[in-house]
């Protein structure tokens, strides 16, 4: 009797926490929490969480429930993200379930690991692939070790640019709306202090060894010089930080300066936008469609939105990037083309990889574009860890991910556990394959004791992650 019965409190069990996917490329992170959502509503293994709600929502009174919005009144696993990662992106995408969205909150500041291909010769509006071109630049000379050279510009604690497509927002409106409208930007995008622990050149490509190609499409004359200007005002900032205090302007000579910057890019812009409706081959659509348009844009992403994306297809947020270039794609360059760079950082909490991409190609004269990135750790979450399941076993059915995600749902409730169950041989050789020491704010996102998660639920409802957790709907 005892073996049935322990058997049915672990199926009625309520399970919540967190715990972490590889999120595929080409799809966005609120796309994932859709597809899990998908998979995770009619499982037996949240049925409890789902009874759990249901009954709650029926002691509500008739003003609880009416404050509930259409979108909230389904019921669902109640899901978030521990932050995004842009379509472009592959790697770990930490996800709460039930009580765990609270502690998400917890891994906005947690130190990241990254893994980019930095492809040189060429700049682009949103510093990637999948932006236009704003200048080519001469790669003849590029070499690895003028890489490794410049790469120690970018180690330890310095200041940093984000893109212009970035999710940012100056005077309550994305930086990217700016750009993507050619209109000037307010005032100057103000650089933050980021810090690089760990940067190394892990692999070089020679020139014909690699398939990354830069975009087709070129930027406008407008755009270029819009983009130039931002540049022009990020290159003053790093010199007068590197120059000292006393040679910053005065806000009076900052006000005078923004004020020339702009009026003199917009006169510029009005003629060249005339010089490029010349050229183009379709009518530019009227200022109040373009207004329109960038209302419904792209939701913001991690390191800088990505342009205007193409029309998702029926997945919402799935395939919002063109795939990488077939092998036997034509180069847009003559000869063997230009190098490129596997690099691999840990970074704090805000850090740009595709600006460090962008300027590391400015620093060697040549240009460069981030081509590829994966987040392999975020926090405790590395990627192929026992705390991150793969996106493909989601797809294979409850009887696949389902041990899957009980088991990482429990390892983040009962972290010790894992540790306990194994040998003492191995138990002796853990903290040399451990981190030394592990960065207190990634520790913050451990579990409360029932005491301070009553208490911690009440002080934080209607939190940011909850909030968002609940905005984002099932998928049909």
């Amino acid at each position: 009797m005892r073996l049935p019965q322990l058997a049915k409190m672990a199926a009625d069990k309520v399970l919540e926490g967190v715990f972490a996917i590889n999120k595929p490329f080409g799809m966005s992170s609120a796309q994932v929490i859709r597809d899990c959502q998908l998979y995770f509503n009619p499982s037996n293994l949240f049925a409890p969480l789902i009874a759990q709600e249901k009954a709650m929502r029926e002691k509500e009174n008739k003003y609880q429930k009416r404050r509930r919005s259409k979108a909230k009144q389904e019921l669902r696993v109640k899901m978030g993200h521990g932050g995004t990662l842009d379509p472009l992106a592959t790697g770990v995408l930490i996800l709460g379930v039930g009580k765990g969205t609270k502690s998400l909150q917890n891994f906005l500041n947690c130190t990241k690991t990254y893994e980019t291909i930095v492809l040189f010769g060429a700049s682009t509006d949103t510093y990637d692939r999948t932006g236009r071109i704003i200048k080519k630049g001469k790669y003849d000379e590029v070499t690895r070790e003028a890489a490794e050279k410049a790469l120690d510009c970018f180690r330890g604690k310095f200041r940093q640019l984000p893109p212009l497509y970035s999710a940012l927002k100056m005077e309550g409106k994305p930086l990217y709306e700016y750009a993507r409208e050619g209109k000037p930007i307010p005032r100057e995008i103000e650089t933050r202090e980021v810090e690089v622990t760990e940067l190394d050149l892990v692999e070089w490509y020679e020139p014909g060894t690699h398939n990354h190609r830069w975009p087709a499409e070129e930027a406008g004359q407008a755009e270029k010089n819009l983009v130039d200007s931002v540049w022009q005002v990020a290159k003053r900032q790093v010199a007068a930080s590197e120059e000292g205090e006393g040679s910053r302007p005065t806000p009076e000579q900052q006000e005078q300066e923004t004020k020339a910057l702009e009026e003199y890019n917009s006169k510029k812009r009005e003629a060249e936008e005339r010089v490029d409706s010349l050229v183009s081959d379709e009518q530019a659509p009227p200022a109040a469609k373009r207004k329109k348009t960038n209302e419904g844009g792209a939701e913001p992403m991690m390191s800088g939105a990505l342009g205007t994306l193409p029309s998702p297809p029926v997945g919402k947020g799935s395939n919002l990037v063109p795939p990488p270039p077939a092998p036997n794609t034509p180069p847009p360059w003559e000869g063997k083309g230009p190098p490129a760079a596997k690099i691999r950082m840990t970074v704090t909490s805000g850090f740009y990889v595709r600006s460090l991409c962008h300027d590391l190609g400015e620093k060697l004269g040549c240009g460069g574009m981030m081509a590829e990135l994966s987040r392999t750790r975020q926090g405790q979450f590395v990627l192929g860890g026992a705390n991150c399941m793969e996106y493909e076993e989601l797809l294979k059915g409850e009887d696949i991910w389902g041990p899957k995600v009980r088991n990482m749902l429990e390892l983040w409730n009962n972290p010790e556990a894992k540790q306990a169950e194994q040998p003492k041989e191995q138990s002796k050789e853990q903290p040399k394959e451990q981190p030394k020491e592990q960065p207190k704010d990634e520790l913050k996102g451990q579990p409360e004791s029932n005491k301070e998660a009553r208490a911690s639920e009440k002080a934080e409802e209607g939190g940011k992650a909850a909030e968002d957790a609940e905005a984002i709907p099932q998928a049909n």
